[in-house]
């Protein structure tokens, strides 16, 4: 995995309240390369993304020798990998499509519902504290 994305990932907040701001997203996992095909990347995509509680698609993308891939308009040539690579997004939007109303069932957690509550429990003892 490059140092731009693990950078990109690393300044993504952990927690705003107690809900990753990815939480219930869907996630797709690809990768280029410019050597032999190999999964390593998209392995470790697929770990961060349950790290960050994304709904990840079972299927993913790897394409090997990509300088061989691109014309020179930089659009893909048509191949095995190019139809592989909209395999790919023909399930992201699927699973999107299927999960986008039920993202905050699937994604609801009992420990963040617990925190949400004590926090609002915090607040509520400060307005009394502050009424006069």
């Amino acid at each position: 995995m490059t140092g731009i994305m693990k950078a990109q990932i690393d300044w993504i907040p952990l927690a705003i309240g107690a809900v990753r701001p990815t939480q219930g997203k869907t996630l797709a996992v690809m990768q280029v390369s410019g050597g032999s095909q190999s999964f390593n990347a998209v392995n470790q995509l697929r770990v961060l993304g349950r790290w960050m509680r994304t709904l990840t698609i079972p299927n993913q993308s790897s394409v090997a020798k990509a300088y061989e891939q691109f014309d020179d308009c930089g659009r893909m040539k048509p191949s095995a990998y190019s139809e592989r690579v909209v395999d790919v997004m023909e399930e992201l939007v699927k699973f999107t499509l299927l999960t986008r109303d039920r993202s905050d069932y699937l994604t609801d957690r009992y420990t963040e519902r617990r925190e949400a509550a004590e926090k609002l429990e915090a607040r509520l003892k400060l307005a009394a504290v502050r009424r006069p």
